[in-house]
């Protein structure tokens, strides 16, 4: 879904302060799911992913530092840190967990947004668009193939984008879900995977007859783009 609203989890034990963030988000077009605990953020990115993470440091349990290694070394989200002011030591142990940015409480609803909405774009501005003969137009709704445009429906292109980020490597079901349609547990979903690749396929082999398959089917477990 091409037009879909960017999702983003945030994650704060204080009620007011995940209602701060999750309307100042709202203000720039995020959807949200709010979470209390960095237990509940992970459990959550097994099924669902989001777009950017905000995520206190200072949290119950796993601590937000913790979280975000943790998340970072699974997962290319972006990362906002929410930092106490003054907590200089925060910023810099966040910024070594690889987190993306940090905001400092207390802090101004529209700066958090607009910050939230820079790094979103930033993030898919420098996604990887080619991979062997297919060139991802930007527009999102088409891809080159050896220079030949190909149409593409909004699902159709949002799989192809996870094929050519893992090219010649078997993407598994669950990760194509979680790319066409931000959830591995939809009913039916590996058959919507198997409609979505068998329609995109025939639009690619069409546009280079005789040239052989680019997207094989791996029994049982996903799918591979052909490069090589």
């Amino acid at each position: 879904m091409a037009d879909a609203l960017p999702l983003a989890f945030v994650v704060d034990d204080e009620p007011a302060m995940l209602d701060i963030v999750t309307f100042a988000l709202e203000t720039q077009g995020f959807q949200q799911r709010a979470f209390r605990s960095g237990e509940a953020l992970w459990a959550a990115l097994h099924t669902t992913m989001p777009d950017l993470i905000v995520l206190d440091v200072m949290l119950p349990g796993v601590s937000g530092i913790t979280m975000c290694r943790r998340v970072k070394a699974t997962y290319e989200i972006p990362i906002i840190l929410l930092t106490a002011k003054g907590e200089s030591a925060d910023r810099v142990a966040g910024l070594e967990a690889d987190a993306d940015d940090y905001v400092v409480k207390p802090f101004h609803p529209r700066e958090l947004a607009l910050r939230a909405q820079r790094l979103v774009r930033r993030y898919d501005d420098s996604s990887r668009s080619t991979a062997g003969p297919f060139e991802l137009d930007p527009a999102g709704d088409s891809v080159l193939v050896d220079g030949v445009r190909v149409m593409l429906t909004p699902s159709e292109f949002k799989v192809l984008s996870a094929f050519i980020s893992r090219p010649d490597e078997t993407v598994p079901f669950d990760e194509l879900l979680l790319a066409g349609w931000r959830s591995a547990g939809l009913l039916g979903g590996r058959e919507m995977i198997k409609t979505t690749v068998y329609r995109m396929r025939h639009k690619i082999e069409d546009s280079r007859p005789g040239r052989g398959q680019l997207i094989e089917s791996v029994r049982g477990t996903g799918y591979r783009l052909i490069t090589r």
